[in-house]
């Protein structure tokens, strides 16, 4: 089966947008290519996809043929014809829109000083990758190079060979998967090393590797080549996204060689503060690894506008000048380095009038940033004076420092899930009674509203079986698995009244669609409590409260306000439940729309029951920082709004405008 559609995914399937392709077409079993030009590609394959350079506006067509070939043909048309594919994905606390974190640029200029058109003495020009401006101590980042081994194989040999490359894939994967689950990674950063973790798997890279080593040429051999044969193979694409991908193709190369050689990549780990990062090249993968917040700079021979280390320079606010050359090695030499990430100069060892310039843009630069926090200590008010309590959405304690500089009135909703899938095994009580209470400990006097486990099949964990389930969103999750399982469940509430000692610790059970779900969590409550006293063990009260994102809670939310304490609507999975629209489904994106009239109506429908029952109304989905609905929410009665730290001071600004 074929359809043929014109492509308007923004700026076509460059890395992310073609992963995430690649990642609905392997959810089918139908074979699946797709066609443009007359030439064709599989649609399973990232690489060959990307080499296909398919832009926004292009006419393709999809070929399917298996059983379930008419289903995935809609689904893949459908991703095709969205604009936001590979864009619309839910994003981490504290990340920049998603549109931003791909690369698509804002047509935003920045604030130049007229001085600063003239050129600068003694600079050296580069790509303006990141803007901003830089001076500090050069930290030269220049790892050896990984040369072919050259070694012959014989007959005997190179099925030993196969196997310790597909080892070496799969340690690369390995190490890729962990820094994917840490939570220290940015949504931007994370999607940028799930693309590089496809490129190591890819059949294409794959398959060049094994040909080679087929003929008796050594694995590290084969990897250089082949790594630098689908290079070469991107630098001809007529397109300067996908030629940055041959930057990535190579990195993931060089870090193939690294597992067949047993060897470790040069750590950025003791990168000066503030220092200026000069490099031949940086892989993306050991860039999100590195402690970017002492990072001042980045100045590459390699790159450019669209390469991943623009990207993630950008997403960070890191001043970026890539494409140098070999000028580079020049720059290695210095002890200071000054760089206008506006317009792409980099002086080395700068002085006197130049030097004075550098300083001044930046103490400028920094008059802005702190006008902007002016918000920050505020506690904004309605204008009939009750406060607005604006709170951060976190993951982990990691995320405690960014929330409480932002200026988070504490935490309104604290995702426990996190704690759960970062280990091995199930947290002791003991651990998890430590975290929640560092947390109340970091916020206090300010409320923490900790969300209890909400785990599904979606994102399963050590330690607890799950059925496998056609649509685990609608499954076994939240309240109804933690109900049905109180050996999970009880050490969960013992540790969170234990850590109610040390502030003012608030619960928030997800996924309630019953009141009996409540009244059944009280009763476990009270259960903890008498253990807890029997055993002598010191323990608070807390505040219980649901999170509003079932359709079935909305209309029975004046049932549940004379149960609970608080609601918190949950923007993003209320707004799917409403609108039967799979978030994750580029096909339906545009049905995933808060302001629709419909959603709109679940939210003051809450609302207006928590009003009248007297309890606290809040929300702890991204729709809580939008400057566009902050006013609807306060009319409607709403009191409380958490969302991610980088949209906390604008809120604050937003709700001061409405009170003044």
């Amino acid at each position: 089966m074929e359809r043929s559609t014109i492509v308007r995914v923004h700026e076509g399937l460059h890395a992310r947008p073609a992963t995430r392709f690649v990642k609905l077409a392997k959810s089918f079993e139908s074979e699946v290519e797709i066609i443009k030009d007359g030439k064709s590609a599989s649609a399973k394959s990232a690489v060959k996809l990307m080499l296909l350079a398919v832009k926004e506006n292009d006419e393709v067509t999809i070929r399917t043929k298996g059983a379930d070939e008419i289903e995935a043909v809609e689904a893949l048309v459908g991703y095709l014809e969205n604009p936001l594919a590979g864009l619309a994905e839910e994003q981490a606390p504290g990340e920049p829109d998603a549109a931003a974190a791909a690369g698509v640029t804002l047509k935003i200029e920045p604030t130049k000083p007229a001085a600063f058109e003239e050129e600068i003495s003694g600079a050296l020009k580069g790509v303006a990758a990141s803007e901003g401006y830089a001076v500090g101590t050069a930290f030269a980042h220049f790892p050896p190079e990984i040369k072919p081994e050259r070694r012959t194989l014989s007959v005997g040999d190179i099925n030993a060979e196969l196997i310790r490359f597909a080892e070496a894939v799969e340690a690369v994967q390995a190490r890729m998967n962990a820094s994917l689950a840490s939570d220290t990674l940015s949504a931007n950063d994370r999607g940028i090393i799930a693309a590089l973790r496809d490129i190591a798997a890819d059949d294409e890279l794959r398959d060049e590797v094994v040909a080679t080593i087929n003929t008796g040429s050594d694995a590290v051999t084969s990897v250089i080549g082949a790594a630098a044969k689908i290079a070469a193979q991107f630098g001809q694409v007529d397109d300067p996204y996908l030629n940055a991908r041959a930057d990535d193709v190579q990195a993931v190369g060089r870090q193939i060689c690294l597992a067949l050689l047993g060897q470790a990549d040069i750590s950025l780990d003791e990168i000066p503060e503030r220092a200026i990062l000069i490099a031949e090249d940086i892989g993306a993968w050991d860039l999100a690894r590195a402690p970017l917040k002492r990072i001042g700079g980045i100045v590459c021979g390699h790159g450019g506008a669209t390469s991943h280390i623009a990207i993630i320079a950008r997403a960070h606010g890191i001043p970026a000048v890539l494409g140098m050359g070999a000028q580079v090695h020049d720059l290695a030499k210095a002890r200071e380095i000054a760089l206008d990430g506006h317009r792409g100069h980099v002086v080395a060892d700068p002085e006197g009038p130049v030097l004075d310039r550098f300083r001044t843009r930046i103490d400028e630069a920094a008059r802005v940033r702190e006008a902007l926090k002016a918000f920050r200590d505020t506690t904004p008010r309605r204008a009939d004076g009750t406060i607005i309590e604006v709170a951060a959405n976190i993951g982990s304690l990691e995320e405690i420092d960014a929330a409480r500089e932002a200026g988070a009135m504490g935490v309104g909703l604290f995702r426990t899930e996190l704690l759960f899938m970062r280990h091995m095994h199930l947290p002791s009580e003991d651990m998890q009674a430590e975290t929640y209470a560092a947390l109340a400990k970091a916020f206090a006097p300010y409320p923490v509203i900790v969300r209890t486990l909400d785990i599904g099949g979606d994102k399963p964990i050590s330690g607890i079986e799950f059925p496998q389930e056609e649509n685990p969103f609608l499954g076994w999750r939240g309240i109804r698995m933690c109900l049905d399982r109180p050996d999970i469940f009880k050490p969960q509430l013992r540790a969170l009244l234990r850590a109610a000692v040390h502030g003012n610790v608030k619960v928030m059970l997800p996924m309630v669609a019953d009141v009996s779900e409540v009244r059944a969590t009280r009763a476990l409550i009270e259960t903890c409590k008498a253990e807890l006293a029997a055993e002598k063990v010191t323990f608070g009260e807390f505040q219980l409260g649901v999170m509003i994102e079932t359709p079935a809670a909305v209309l029975i939310a004046p049932a549940l306000a004379k149960e609970v304490a608080f609601f918190s609507i949950g923007t993003n999975d209320l707004t799917q439940y409403i609108m039967a629209a799979d978030r994750l489904n580029p096909t339906v994106a545009k049905l995933n729309d808060v302001t629709n009239v419909a959603v709109m109506s679940a939210i003051e429908m809450t609302a207006r029951a928590g009003v009248a029952a007297g309890i606290m109304v809040g929300m702890c989905g991204e729709a809580a920082g939008r400057p566009d609905l902050i006013p609807e929410f306060l009319r409607m009665g709403l009191t409380e709004l958490s969302m991610s730290p980088a949209s906390i001071q604008r809120a604050k600004k937003r709700i001061a405008e409405l009170g003044a």
